[in-house]
């Protein structure tokens, strides 16, 4: 398995305003397994909900492919979705979120400013 890096909340919200986002639903974040990257618009736009409130809880989580019937993760990234989601048994995230009370969520990695400005640009 993997080196899993643990980052407080502080941490992890820091590095989500350094994307430098024009709003919460443009933070972007890579999935662990195909390494696209996605945002709460790109759950919109696939039809994970109709709004951030509806979409929060799948960001950062659950792949976008989930919502766009994607098939199995891929054995190496094609800039295509899968299905993936950190609420399965196997642990291959390389992000986890420590909470106030030590406890560890798992959560896709943190895009880059880059990254997270090219999706927001596509996203419209």
């Amino acid at each position: 398995m993997a080196d899993i890096r643990k980052i407080s909340i502080e941490e992890f919200h820091a590095e989500l305003r350094a994307q430098g986002a024009s709003g919460k639903q443009h933070l972007a974040f890579r999935c662990p397994m195909c390494a696209t990257v996605q945002s709460a618009a790109s759950l919109m736009k696939a039809g994970a909900g109709e709004n951030f409130e509806q979409v929060e809880k799948f960001l950062g989580f659950s792949c976008v492919g989930r919502f766009t019937n994607a098939g199995s993760p891929r054995r190496a990234p094609d800039d295509q979705p899968c299905n993936w989601t950190l609420g399965g048994l196997l642990r291959l995230h390389k992000l986890e979120v420590v909470d106030g009370d030590g406890e560890c969520h798992p959560r896709f990695e943190v895009a880059t400013a880059e990254e997270a400005a090219a999706l927001e640009t596509l996203n419209g």
